[in-house]
């Protein structure tokens, strides 16, 4: 496939009251879910919110086309306006509740009574000092502040369903679950990692909660009775970020030890290794860790991989194959997402820079689109007991591609 190709590139106009290099990293990018707004850490403690699609100036001629949506109402809504939130901390970690969420009055009428009772989009950001900031993304105003960690909030993660509910992960080593219908209510505090956590990940079916600290095992929770329930061991360093594939039957860990594991996340069976291999060796043996990865996610159709490591490169995987279809080279990457409508990866870097690259664009298969139907209901077991043959359920389970 073509290797993918820079759309544009974000950078930060530095505020000139902060000259501290230590603090203008790119540690999250996300886009909501409908794919409207796209959210930017892009450090000293700013948040930018910006609509998508990016405007005209930043993408080259040609690409217009592919990247742009075509929204045909959001003329006759008056174009959204970008807004920058100062949280006042280093921001580590960001999330979209899902869109639209149901309506929540009693959230947002204790703090402004002015805003209209409808569903409306929110924006929650993990910050140095343990606080979690809730934001309303249509005015930009801060909505709620949650308190209970007692350190960074490295990563943000909310129920799929629109219930928001929210869990998030910090350097304390615990995972928290709040719920923002009830103002912000701490509802459960999960121990048990000995590390910092780095990343934790919702399955789409809101049945489990994977948790990735700094440890060579992953924490597998059910999002029903907050318990543990079971780790996954093959690391061998610490496990860094974690993404459930769309019809929450996969589940990818990725770990400084340069792989990315694809695990069974009902049985703990694991299925496949990513090897992160160097294209070019280095010149000495110094730095042990160049293929440290840093980040993982699955395309919205869940076909496709694509991971960050310290070697400079992004990489894509196809599901079905253990070495990358496609490169790119990136300088000191952070974090990376794709669009939620496809065709688009985001990826945060060390410097504060946002950059877009093309994705592959495919047409799923009959055969993926029924198996990402059944399993959006159907667990490996519950497959597993289905009257039919043995491919079919080798199939349906990810054991063949």
């Amino acid at each position: 496939m073509q290797e993918p190709l820079l759309l544009a590139e974000l950078k930060p106009g530095r505020p000139h009251q902060f000259d501290w290099k230590s603090s203008c990293e790119t540690w999250s990018v996300a886009f909501s879910p409908d794919g409207s707004w796209f959210a930017w850490s892009q450090g000293h403690c700013i948040v930018k919110l910006i609509p998508w699609p990016l405007e005209e100036q930043f993408i080259p001629k040609g690409f217009e086309a592919k990247s742009r949506s075509s929204k045909s109402d959001s003329k006759g809504r008056g174009s959204p306006k970008e807004k920058t939130l100062d949280c006042g901390q280093i921001v580590w970690g960001l999330a979209f509740s899902p869109w639209p969420s149901p309506p929540s009055r009693k959230l947002w009428a204790r703090h402004h009574p002015q805003v209209p009772d409808v569903s409306c989009l929110i924006l929650a950001t993990g910050l140095n000092d343990g606080q979690i900031k809730i934001w309303e993304v249509q005015t930009g105003l801060l909505l709620l502040n949650l308190s209970g960690h007692q350190d960074v909030v490295r990563d943000l993660s909310f129920t799929p369903s629109g219930s928001l509910i929210l869990v998030s992960a910090s350097r304390d080593k615990t995972l928290r679950i709040w719920d923002l219908n009830k103002h912000g209510k701490q509802i459960q505090v999960l121990s048990g990692h000995l590390q910092w956590v780095y990343c934790c990940s919702i399955s789409p079916d809101c049945s489990m909660l994977c948790s990735a600290a700094g440890e060579k095992s992953v924490f597998l929770w059910s999002m029903r009775s907050y318990t543990l329930i079971r780790k996954l061991e093959g690391h061998q360093s610490s496990v860094v970020s974690c993404d459930f594939s769309p019809d929450s039957a996969l589940l990818v860990t990725a770990s400084y030890d340069t792989n990315v594991i694809m695990w069974d996340p009902y049985t703990g069976e694991r299925l496949r290794s990513l090897h992160h291999t160097q294209l070019d060796p280095p010149m000495d043996d110094s730095d042990v860790h160049i293929s440290s990865l840093r980040s993982v996610c699955f395309s919205p159709e869940g076909l496709y991989l694509a991971t960050v490591a310290d070697d400079r490169l992004l990489r894509i995987w196809a599901l079905e194959l253990k070495t990358p279809i496609a490169f790119a080279p990136m300088t000191n990457g952070l974090c990376c997402t794709f669009f939620p409508h496809g065709g688009v990866i985001a990826t945060g870097t060390r410097d504060g820079h946002v950059q877009f690259w093309t994705a592959p664009r495919v047409l799923s298969s009959l055969k993926h689109l029924c198996r990402k139907a059944l399993r959006s209901f159907l667990t490996t077991y519950q497959v597993l007991a289905l009257p039919i043959p043995k491919k079919m359920k080798e199939f349906l389970t990810y054991r063949t591609f």
